[in-house]
């Protein structure tokens, strides 16, 4: 079975890049980030027509996550549990059954957290915090579990191409780097360093400053692992020839293949 996490950036500016990708991909299920669209505006038909189910969770102008599946939904969940006030469209789970066993995944777009001077930075903690709750109680069920998504976390030196530069930013800042290990304390396995943990593995090139013909990229987008699925784990690659496309979002496809 084939998963991918993807930031698209907005739906309607990358819908064509979006089923080019699917048609060329041909995975089985596909969380997406940054829809930036409302539920009920997302072209949810023109995905059901390529034999996905859809699920939506959207926002206007901001945010927004859908998870595509070739798989029945047997369950779903909208919104992360543990902040009834928070309203802002970032988080989608589904449940689907494969040959062998039932599958979670969780489709994520973690706050950026930028200016960290400001309201924004503690919100991202305080999402981070949730989220391992959240993770905490899944794992609790030992059945094979992921989450995928744009984190906006740089792991580590290796995942950004200049890290002094990116010392105070949110997305490198200690704090956020401690709230990344936390959760991967739990028992997550990180796929792509499970398969190939060699340095410059970007999944993010931003559209200023030729970042991308320079290959000054870093790596936000990722797939952390329950026991049970990195058991099952067979690859991780990095899409990141869609980069290179016409009109195209400044992240990737990040994508694995479980043994189900």
């Amino acid at each position: 079975m084939k998963i991918a996490t993807w930031n698209i950036n907005g739906i309607k500016a990358r819908i064509q890049n979006l089923k080019s990708w699917l048609e060329e991909a041909q995975p089985d299920i596909a969380c997406l980030q940054e829809i930036k669209s409302v539920s009920e505006g997302f072209p949810s038909s023109t995905f059901e027509d390529m034999g996905y189910n859809v699920v939506v969770h959207g926002q206007k102008s901001f945010n927004g996550v859908a998870i595509l599946s070739k798989l029945p939904i047997e369950e779903q969940q909208i919104g992360l549990p543990g902040d009834p006030s928070d309203e802002q469209a970032r988080f989608i789970e589904v449940l689907v059954s494969t040959p062998s066993t039932p599958l979670r995944i969780g489709g994520l777009y973690l706050p950026n957290g930028n200016p960290v001077d400001t309201e924004k930075y503690p919100y991202k903690l305080a999402w981070m915090e949730r989220l391992y709750q959240f993770a905490k109680g899944r794992l609790e069920l030992e059945e094979p579990f992921l989450l995928a998504g744009d984190y906006n976390i740089i792991p580590a030196d290796a995942d950004v191409h200049a890290p002094d530069a990116w010392r105070g930013d949110a997305l490198f800042r200690p704090e956020s780097h401690a709230a990344y290990r936390k959760l991967l304390s739990l028992g997550l396995t990180d796929a792509l360093y499970a398969v190939n943990d060699k340095p410059g593995q970007y999944t993010f090139w931003d559209y200023q400053a030729g970042a991308w013909p320079k290959n000054n990229g870093i790596r936000i987008d990722h797939l952390l692992l329950s026991p049970e699925a990195a058991d099952r784990l067979q690859t991780c690659q990095i899409d990141k020839h869609t980069r290179g496309w016409e009109k195209p979002s400044d992240h990737v496809p990040v994508w694995i293949k479980l043994d189900v």
